[in-house]
């Protein structure tokens, strides 16, 4: 019942959406200024997550939303106008991230060939996993620091699936890569970030309350991770 509720309610927003979008495109800027209110914070914190800099983040939602308003026309239709923000976002993220560190930083199209063929077989288990982590006050900190430690291509598949929630189908239309793709990053970043963060160990379990899962309880999955509701 409760998941039927929460389909619903994506798809009247979706529908929503696409009603102040037709009015946009016919010149309603009240309509567009709606959408603005409507995604202006998430996409502010998706933007805060990848570049770990308020200013930057700041001018990449107004950068975004002005490109959305420049080439709405340009909108397919068949996927969610928030999804397609998103990737505009991330775009202009990235370029952010480029003019300063030219060398290191990758496109979200780039590809990692056949990565989906290299997952892990198993992790082992420690608590409590990043999403918990991220939801501990104490230790946002030293997430967020963590999160930087990752390529670009793994920190966005984590920023959209663990921490804004979004579905794989979301998060690999919103990045341009297959669903295989997404779950290898998704794993792959989860991988990463626990090995990372596996010297807190101890200390999340004090400020998380959350007691040490025996090797049998949970085993680390591309498809079992647990995601929150948008």
């Amino acid at each position: 019942m409760c998941q039927n509720s929460a389909q619903l309610a994506v798809t009247e927003t979706a529908s929503d959406d696409l009603a102040l979008v037709h009015a946009s495109k016919s010149g309603n800027v009240a309509a567009f200024e709606e959408l603005v209110k409507r995604y202006d914070r998430k996409l502010l914190r998706i933007a805060q997550h990848l570049t770990h800099n308020p200013e930057d983040a700041e001018d990449i939602v107004q950068e975004a939303f002005l490109k959305a308003f420049q080439y709405l026309g340009q909108f397919r239709e068949n996927s969610k106008f928030s999804t397609w923000l998103i990737r505009i976002t991330l775009n202009q993220s990235l370029m952010k991230l480029r003019k300063r560190r030219p060398t290191r930083e990758v496109s979200i199209d780039n590809n990692f060939q056949s990565e989906e063929d290299n997952l892990p077989i198993d992790v082992a288990d420690w608590a409590p996993n990043p999403e918990e982590l991220y939801s501990a006050t104490e230790l946002r900190e030293i997430l967020r620091k963590t999160l930087q430690d990752l390529g670009p291509g793994l920190r966005m598949v984590f920023v959209l699936r663990d921490i804004e929630g979004l579905s794989l189908e979301q998060t690999a239309e919103a990045l341009g890569l297959s669903l295989s793709a997404v779950k290898a990053r998704s794993w792959r970043a989860r991988l990463q970030l626990r090995e990372r963060l596996s010297k807190y160990f101890n200390k999340a379990e004090v400020f998380a309350g959350v007691e040490p899962r025996s090797s049998h309880a949970e085993r680390a999955d591309p498809e079992g991770c647990q995601i929150r509701g948008t």
